[in-house]
């Protein structure tokens, strides 16, 4: 997603055809999870981020699905949404035999009608949006009384920073969620497959 080295500055996302991205997407460890030690590392973390019963969780730019995979596979109902029809289909085949759908579709407005759900889970898609703040009110009210907001966020790059930094999306957050809590992901080099030295976090929220 993004690189410490100031020779490669972080290309804007609007700027990147993910349809193009897609056939390679994967290959990032913290995208396709091949990695054992990768997978798990995420797998612990979004252990402790969802329900422990099985929960209705809604994956907002869910790429080709790595992240949907796992919460499908302790039991959760996964509806997965990705600007991209190539991601889409990915995510699609990934999770092929599974209680799972995914949509081709706006992650600031996603297609989903009338649905409500338990968990929203988003990673690295919040800071691409215009008005931050306006996406997570909505983003509530696709959620049912005493739903989560999941979402791992960051600050990339060091010529031209480009991301939320926590202090930030904790602060919109505020009137938004009973309890909000941030963790910190930078020093957990499982999670990136390498060292990094940017702003990595998840933020919880209960709303």
């Amino acid at each position: 997603m993004a690189s410490n080295n100031e020779m490669n500055p972080v290309i804007p996302a609007a700027d990147i055809d993910w349809d193009v991205e897609s056939a390679t997407f994967d290959e990032e460890p913290d995208h396709g999870l091949r990695d054992p030690v990768v997978r798990e590392a995420w797998a612990a973390r979004l252990r402790t981020w969802l329900p422990e019963r099985a929960a209705d969780v809604l994956d907002l730019g869910c790429g080709t699905g790595s992240l949907s995979l796992l919460a499908s596979e302790w039991g959760h109902r996964v509806t997965g949404v990705d600007f991209s029809p190539r991601m889409v289909d990915l995510a699609r085949a990934k999770l092929a035999g599974r209680d799972a759908a995914f949509l081709v579709g706006d992650a600031a407005a996603p297609p989903i009608g009338e649905q409500r759900f338990d968990v929203l889970l988003c990673r690295h898609v919040l800071w691409t949006l215009p008005d931050p703040g306006r996406v997570l009110r909505h983003w509530c009210g696709l959620l049912r009384p005493g739903g989560r907001l999941v979402l791992v966020e960051g600050v990339w790059g060091t010529v031209s920073p480009v991301g939320i930094s926590a202090d930030r999306l904790t602060a919109l957050l505020e009137p938004l969620a009973e309890d909000v809590r941030v963790e910190r992901l930078s020093d957990d080099s499982h999670l990136w497959g390498r060292e990094v030295e940017d702003e990595r976090y998840a933020v919880v929220a209960i709303v």
